[in-house]
């Protein structure tokens, strides 16, 4: 648990359900996160510093008024997110969307709809997480 509450991550999505399967997730394993429904809220948090630098963004790519692709372009742009991975939420599984996701920065793309353990592993893998820090629920075998 002590390795898990130094990792940030962040979920932008508008819909509620995905944001509240994707919190739950990773608050279960003690991952700390914090969601917003749209890139505005999030940058908005960001840039007023009411949230810390975020290890990980899940980013929904079909965001009102201000899409997933131009709020990763607009967090790669800045120096203090060069680190952060992103990875890209869809229900598009095109090679465009995911060519389009690489350009705008993510690291990743996931098509919706998603398995929570597909979630886990790519934050595992993503912050380095090791085995022996990540707590297991009743769910662990």
């Amino acid at each position: 648990m002590p390795g898990n509450m130094h990792k940030q991550v962040m979920i932008i999505d508008d819909s509620l359900t995905v944001r509240k399967i994707v919190e739950v997730s990773l608050r279960r394993k003690g991952i700390a996160c914090s969601c917003y429904a749209s890139g505005f809220e999030a940058l908005r948090a960001l840039s007023a510093q009411k949230e810390a630098v975020p290890d990980l963004v899940f980013l929904d790519v079909g965001l009102p008024k201000m899409d997933g692709y131009r709020v990763a372009q607009h967090l790669k742009a800045k120096q203090e997110y060069k680190e952060t991975v992103i990875v890209m939420l869809s229900g598009h599984a095109g090679m465009l969307d995911r060519l389009k996701g690489r350009l705008a920065g993510a690291r990743n793309y996931m098509t919706k709809p998603f398995k929570t353990d597909d979630i886990l592993s790519v934050v595992y893998e993503y912050l380095n997480i090791p085995l022996s820090a990540r707590i297991c629920t009743n769910d662990c075998y």
